[in-house]
């Protein structure tokens, strides 16, 4: 009988330790997601992948001019634009990086840039999706 007993507690110790670091990792992923997608002081934010993005106060046909200016000024090359349900698609390239910006009409005076320079299979570069939507807030004079 007292064998059984003490079987149940060690039982239910085990279960309560699981349980509790589980809630720990719960509340961990919680905070990395909350981080994930917070800006890092240029108003620009990120999805886990690597994605930038941020919403200008400007219609859709300025932000695409900045957009072009912001990367003829970084030296890249656009090599084709389409059109997308609420906007337009810009595929672009530098030496070993792809590059893909949507922009996205949110209303006729407010646009989303999404960005992604991708350097191979796996890798996303950050750094150089930020650049263009920090060169494209420059060009609009929002700076």
């Amino acid at each position: 009988m007292a064998i059984n007993k003490m079987r149940i507690h060690v039982f239910f110790i085990i279960i309560g330790s699981f349980l509790s670091f589980y809630g720990c990792a719960g509340v961990g992923l919680t905070l990395f997601g909350v981080g994930a997608g917070v800006t890092t002081g240029t108003s620009v934010a990120y999805t886990l992948d690597g994605i930038a993005y941020r919403t200008f106060t400007a219609s859709l046909p300025q932000v695409e001019n900045a957009t072009r200016t912001a990367l003829d000024r970084m030296g890249i090359k656009v090599e084709a634009t389409s059109k997308i349900d609420q906007g337009k698609a810009i595929k672009a390239v530098t030496n070993d990086r792809e590059i893909e910006i949507e922009l996205e009409m949110v209303s006729a005076k407010t646009t989303r840039i999404r960005t992604v320079a991708k350097q191979g299979i796996f890798f996303k570069d950050r750094a150089t999706a930020t650049e263009i939507i920090i060169q494209t807030e420059k060009v609009l004079g929002l700076s």
